[in-house]
């Protein structure tokens, strides 16, 4: 395992800068009533019209079609739009960007890609994203610690962060720097993990660093073949459920980069909290799934985003049968009752632009309000904040967006936020 501790005094550096180009609002000293023409009840499935929201300092203090409107509350008339709980993305990379992720961990410096990784973390807020997961830092180690620690301390926006640090992965496998002259010594963008005992030794040492659960790769690399996903599992069973339980000491969880067999059911087994990408999920493996409620995070967007962005014709039209094949089996997974999550994967593709999610998981086969309770309940269980985001509740964080039109009708308007609050503070309006 690289350590990367010396790096601590300027990555705080880094941030201080930044943090003083980024200074928000604090939170208002007065209640704030949000009114608008709809409010999304996303527990009931059902939009209540006209909505408000009633906001005392970092939480919902009354919630329905009228409000109280203390004499000294701030009334924001949103007009025709839905008011609904922030977004919640479960799968995401702060500290990647467009471009080769191998040269980014080569030609970009930790301090550069912390940088970086604020502006998306900014980004990613603006656009209606509240809450995320940020699911490893591609080399960067235990950066994200000082991205996360910035934000709750209100120095720099940026959503609420569950973070993993670096991910591990075995020696040569999927996230292994390969492909270069092996003198060089590239760094990988993952730490390595061989057997069980090492897993444990570098899950604490994450832990140490700040992390708040572990991101595992279990398979890779990815190929089809008659049709068929193949991918090569990284982790046997008992060396994940080594993993599950070290975790459990702490409280924590371990997630995992898991597309095919036999791995995905070596993960279900363990009873990881979710399984990344799940392109190809055996009957054995989803019905584990539902009985643990392991969660199934399928990332259409980033499939997409390669799909259409690929070198060559012969790559295009490879990344194009793995979609297909993924959209196949998920429709098999939504019918099965897996739970779902939602998480995108950005970072490969711009960050902000991620509410194409919401948009991929209704084209290929759940309704827009199943979409939207994956996306608010389940990732707010997923995250370890159930009852406190993911729903427009008293007592819940004051984590609102507004959107035009109806997001039940049309989830597209997702993508199109117009208003967003976290925690009582206005960051678009």
């Amino acid at each position: 395992m690289t350590s990367r501790t010396s790096l601590f005094p300027l990555l705080f550096l880094v941030v201080a800068a930044v943090s003083l180009l980024s200074q928000t609002s604090p939170t208002s000293s007065h209640p704030v009533v949000l009114h608008a023409a709809r409010l999304l009840d996303v527990k009931a499935g059902r939009v209540i019209k006209p909505g408000e929201v009633l906001v005392q300092g970092d939480r919902i203090a009354e919630v329905g079609q009228s409000v109280k409107h203390p004499a000294d509350a701030e009334v924001i008339d949103l007009g025709d739009r839905t008011l609904l709980p922030g977004l919640i993305d479960a799968h995401i990379h702060l500290f990647l960007h467009p471009g080769a992720e191998d040269l980014q961990t080569v030609q970009e410096s930790v301090p550069e890609r912390t940088i970086m990784a604020t502006l998306a973390a900014r980004d990613d807020l603006m656009a209606g994203f509240t809450a995320e997961r940020d699911m490893g830092t591609e080399g960067a180690g235990s950066a994200d610690t000082a991205v996360r620690n910035a934000i709750n301390q209100e120095r720099i926006p940026g959503p609420r962060l569950r973070i993993s640090g670096n991910a591990i992965n075995i020696l040569g496998g999927h996230e292994d720097a390969i492909g270069y002259n092996p003198a060089q010594r590239v760094l990988p963008n993952a730490d390595y993990a061989n057997n069980a005992d090492e897993l444990v030794a570098v899950m604490r040492q994450q832990f140490k660093e700040g992390a708040d659960f572990i991101k595992i790769y279990e398979t890779g690399a990815d190929s089809v073949k008659d049709g068929r996903l193949s991918t090569p599992f990284q982790y046997t069973e008992p060396q994940l459920e080594a993993a599950v339980k070290e975790a459990a000491r702490l409280g924590r969880h371990v997630a995992v980069h898991a597309t095919g067999e036999p791995g995905t059911l070596y993960a279900a087994q363990a009873g990881v909290v979710s399984v990344d990408h799940a392109d190809q999920l055996s009957d054995e493996t989803m019905r584990i799934m539902k009985e643990k409620q392991i969660f199934a995070v399928p990332t259409f967007t980033i499939f997409e985003y390669f799909a259409e962005h690929a070198a060559t014709p012969a790559q295009s039209a490879r990344e194009h049968q793995v979609l297909d094949l993924k959209v196949q089996e998920f429709k098999k997974q939504v019918a099965a009752g897996v739970p779902m999550a939602v998480g995108s994967d950005v970072g490969p593709f711009p960050h902000g632009t991620q509410a194409r999610e919401f948009v991929l998981m209704v084209k290929y086969g759940m309704s827009p309000s199943a979409v939207l309770q994956a996306d608010l309940l389940n990732g707010a269980k997923l995250l370890g904040w159930d009852g406190h985001v993911g729903s427009l509740e008293p007592g819940y964080f004051a984590d609102v967006i507004a959107v035009p039109g109806d997001p039940l009708q049309d989830i597209s308007v997702l993508q199109n936020v117009g208003f967003v609050m976290k925690g009582g503070v206005i960051y678009k309006k």
